[in-house]
């Protein structure tokens, strides 16, 4: 058994390095932020996430800020950041907008923010417009640090078959720059109907079932629609 899982692995990391060159990381800054507030809070919540976004994204180095719901939990929010390089976020750290939006946040929160500071490992250009109806998933994928290169190959290898599937938009990989073995894998769905078709494909079982050796902790997946 355990040579056949070899083999398959073998077979994704070679498919991976013929079929699709390793994204160059640039010196952009890439960050996944969680966020649970009161259930009593959801709606107030939204709306300064909103506010926060609108003026993040006018800050000088700001890429892209998307605002996320999770569709599961109406108090739980997520917010992906990227920010042209370090410069840039730092300055956006001490921000008035950022300080102020974090201490407004302080008084409905359920938890303190988990924010992961990521480098990108695959990803196409950044987008920026929103797409009414999306689907976006978050996965947390923790692995053992001696399988980290054996899973960014399959996540790579993903990535191929992925693309090929009816309803995909996007498709991003991150790693957190202070826990190399940490993923934050980003896909984004024309509709739930074409996410749950993805979810059913072979490719994608394959994937959890060759990907499950490895993990140091329980895959965190996460649907959202966008605001």
């Amino acid at each position: 058994m355990r040579l056949i899982f070899r083999v398959v692995l073998a077979n994704a990391i070679l498919t991976a390095m013929l079929a699709l060159p390793v994204h160059a990381q640039d010196s952009a800054v890439y960050i996944a932020t969680y966020i649970e507030v009161m259930p009593n809070a959801a709606d107030s919540s939204a709306a300064l996430l909103e506010r926060y976004r609108d003026a993040s994204r006018k800050e000088d180095g700001n890429l892209r800020v998307d605002t996320l719901h999770e569709i599961a939990r109406a108090n739980r929010f997520a917010i992906l950041e990227v920010w042209k390089d370090g410069v840039a976020f730092e300055g956006h750290e001490k921000a008035a907008g950022t300080l102020d939006f974090r201490e407004r946040l302080k008084a409905v929160q359920g938890a303190p923010p988990d924010e992961r500071i990521n480098s990108i490992i695959y990803g196409g250009p950044v987008k920026g417009e929103n797409r009414a109806g999306t689907i976006f998933v978050l996965t947390h994928v923790d692995v053992m640090p001696v399988h980290k290169d054996d899973c960014l190959a399959l996540l790579r290898a993903m990535s191929i078959d992925i693309s090929k599937d009816y309803g995909y938009i996007d498709y991003e990989v991150l790693q957190q720059e202070n826990r190399g073995n940490h993923f934050t894998v980003v896909e984004e769905w024309m509709s739930r109907k074409t996410l749950d078709a993805h979810t059913m494909a072979a490719h994608t079982r394959a994937f959890r079932e060759r990907l499950s050796p490895m993990v140091g902790a329980l895959y965190d997946e996460r649907f959202y629609n966008e605001f």
